[in-house]
């Protein structure tokens, strides 16, 4: 397809509503930089961004905001409107660009490129990955990493052929707060002790069907030619097998891999069940509600771990809290969530306060009731909540971009790489297995490694 390099001026504010509806160590640098231009760095990265929906554009909000990333080529195939609008935001931050429809004639095209970041659904992911490692460039590729074993093992092959860097979206393993928990909280306090169990959560509210813009589709033809039936499958593709794996892989995927991260280890079973009970299934084809329980054996013993996403009810959000004979962990990738629970028995937790890996829970306040009788008032509901000594602010998918682009500069290792997206992806492509075949299903040691 030919480029169009029409572009107008949008304001952050109207390109975010425009979808209608620290384990780092130095290592030897794989970047290779071509000629710079006028103002150019000697360390700028030339980007490209394949994909600017929903995620790409929240990725693409993050990324302008990273110091010497300079985007030279934009690929979407809604040319009237994704790609219109992230073109214009990225001349909005003097980012000249050229935008593409087609993938392969961007490669074919965009000479000086170093690094793509891949945010279009699922079912593209492996092709387009191995695609860009094969053309020369480092990638950033969305998780789920590909909605098949096999497209994530094509990638994991791919970027151990080529010697390129393959970093994961699973932007979790960059938060601050979330090193934080494993660095200091599980490895040097270990203030949970044996963990016995996890318990995990997203819960979402009914949404309708996504459409579009009067005016705005995209041709039979194209969306054909893309693997898509309808502009209706194209906006709700996370909804159709074969296309992307249901909320178990879209939402879930994100805190089974902190279950593998934390725990250390990759599960042994997973027994779930789930169904197609609230939505037409003509247009919602994955499970509109899933609960699955791992059994994981950790070298402290054996750990159940349950994991549950609705999509009717948005209860209590999205967490999850790991359980041991000592405390409890609370944490979420949203900020305001991220608490401590000493269990009666364990030891105090003044060391971990005073250096700072805990807050106190707030000083214990007395008043009298009716009766006259003291009560004791604390501003947490549970005793001895003592909050998660980080703060982070930033948007969430930042550091993780950050890490990716340090590794290619050769100043940081990448915090999930290919093979450890690939661990995730066998444990959370299993879940569905599970639910189809009705029973509990064993992994073998070698579904984990390529």
């Amino acid at each position: 397809m030919s480029k169009n390099k029409a572009a107008t001026g949008i304001n952050r504010r109207e390109f975010i509503r425009s979808t209608a509806a620290i384990g780092a160590g130095l290592i030897f640098s794989p970047m290779v930089l071509g000629e710079t231009g006028a103002g150019a760095k000697s360390d700028d990265i030339n980007v490209a961004i394949i994909g600017v929906g929903d995620e790409g554009r929240v990725l693409l909000e993050s990324a302008v905001k990273i110091p010497g990333l300079r985007f030279k080529a934009l690929c979407d195939i809604w040319t009237s409107f994704n790609q219109q609008n992230a073109s214009r935001f990225l001349k909005a931050y003097k980012q000249e660009h050229n935008v593409y429809v087609d993938y392969k004639e961007m490669l074919d095209k965009e000479k000086d490129l170093q690094a793509v970041i891949i945010a279009t659904p699922d079912f593209w992911h492996s092709e387009q990955t191995v695609a860009c490692l094969k053309a020369g460039l480092h990638v950033y590729c969305e998780k789920e990493m590909s909605n098949t074993l096999e497209g994530a093992r094509k990638m994991v092959v791919a970027a151990k052929e080529t010697g390129k860097l393959l970093q994961i979206g699973h932007q979790r393993r960059s938060n601050p707060r979330y090193l934080h928990c494993y660095n200091k909280l599980l490895k040097e306090a270990g203030i949970l002790g044996r963990i016995t169990t996890v318990n995990g959560q997203w819960n979402r509210s009914v949404q309708p069907t996504l459409g579009f813009p009067q005016g705005k589709g995209i041709d039979e033809a194209t969306l054909n030619k893309y693997g898509f039936k309808s502009m209706e499958q194209f906006r709700n593709w996370r909804w159709y097998k074969g296309l992307g794996g249901g909320p178990i892989v879209d939402l879930g995927s994100h805190q089974i891999d902190i279950y593998n991260w934390f725990l250390e280890t990759s599960p042994k079973v997973v027994i779930a069940s789930g169904g197609t009970d609230y939505y037409n299934k003509k247009d919602h084809e994955w499970y509109d509600n899933v609960m699955a329980v791992y059994t994981y054996e950790t070298k402290k013993g054996v750990v159940r771990a349950f994991y549950q996403t609705i999509t009717t009810n948005c209860y209590q959000g999205y967490y999850e809290v790991f359980m041991g004979d000592q405390g409890s962990l609370l944490i979420s990738e949203a900020g305001s969530r991220g608490e401590a629970y000493r269990e009666p028995t364990a030891p105090q937790w003044d060391q971990w306060v005073k250096n700072g890996f805990l807050l106190a829970p707030p000083e214990k306040k007395e008043e009298k009731s009716d009766s006259g009788a003291l009560v004791d008032v604390r501003e947490s509901p549970i005793p001895d909540a003592y909050k998660i000594g980080v703060e982070f602010k930033e948007p969430y998918h930042k550091p993780h971009l950050e890490n990716f682009f340090n590794a290619v500069r050769g100043k940081e290792k990448l915090n999930c790489p290919a093979e450890v997206g690939y661990e995730t992806a066998a444990t959370v492509l299993k879940v569905n297995e599970a639910i189809e075949a009705g029973c509990k299903l064993e992994f073998k040691p070698e579904e984990f490694k390529v």
